[in-house]
């Protein structure tokens, strides 16, 4: 199964409405059957400091949300995009996934980072999603930014039946060192022999590329740092495999989640 995505890799504010705009310019250059990936806190806005969060509407996220959920079926594509969400009194930070079919899927980011705690509210599950296509259904793993870092959660999403990975960053730090980022994003689509298809905000100070690697790890494509851009790909699912997964020492070392969300 062929599948086509899109990237937008486009700056992000605390502005809902700004946000929004640029993402229907996104969407706009899609064709139907796309998928459609967007940065880390795309709806919401999102940074390092916070702080703005505070005067952050929350029913102007929610109707954000409604928004995109329509734009999806209207244009029949699959949208990908994150933002902070209200929850549990307070706030988390989600990766949202809205389907030409109608569905809406949330993944709440499971380990926050540093700025994040005590601030969001960190999500409980690591499941996959399952969108229904002409073409078959299509498993996806959803990781949000300094997720990167932890490749047993894409481990377990892969064993799960993770076709492939899309990961949403707002990764604008001047304190990390180059090319880290991007290569942790080779190894998790060549470690678990999955697609990786990865969206992060234009910024001068960005350190991790939107790009896409295959399960190969091979490169396919990558957008420039700093700028915004569009980049497009067809993925063949068929080159996903099982190869190294299936050679793991599970006897010796397990790698298990229990618990629903």
């Amino acid at each position: 199964m062929q599948i086509s995505i899109l990237i937008g890799q486009v700056p992000v504010t605390w502005d809902v409405e700004a946000n929004l705009g640029t993402l229907r310019d996104v969407v706009d250059e899609a064709q139907p059957g796309d998928l459609v990936v967007l940065p880390e806190g795309m709806l919401s806005g999102y940074g390092e400091d916070l702080t703005p969060l505070e005067a952050v509407d929350r029913a102007l996220i929610d109707d954000a949300v409604a928004q995109v959920g329509a734009l999806a079926v209207q244009r029949q594509v699959q949208i990908f995009c994150g933002s902070l969400l209200p929850w549990r009194g307070g706030w988390c930070n989600a990766g949202l996934t809205f389907t030409a079919a109608g569905d809406h899927y949330v993944y709440r980011k499971i380990n926050l980072a540093m700025n994040e705690r005590g601030r969001l509210h960190p999500g409980t599950g690591l499941s996959t999603v399952n969108i229904s296509r002409p073409q078959g259904k299509l498993t996806v793993g959803v990781q949000l930014c300094r997720e990167i870092r932890f490749p047993e959660q894409w481990q377990h999403l892969a064993s799960a039946g993770a076709e492939l990975f899309v990961y949403m960053t707002n990764a604008a730090n001047t304190r990390e060192v180059d090319g880290v980022w991007r290569s942790h994003l080779i190894s998790r689509a060549a470690e678990n022999q999955r697609f990786v298809v990865s969206a992060n905000i234009a910024h001068p100070d960005q350190h991790c590329p939107s790009m896409v690697v295959s399960p190969r790890g091979e490169v396919m494509g990558e957008l420039p740092n700093g700028a915004p851009g569009l980049l497009k790909q067809t993925l063949d699912l068929t080159q996903v495999g099982d190869w190294y997964l299936g050679q793991r020492r599970q006897d010796v070392l397990s790698i298990a989640y229990h618990g629903p969300e």
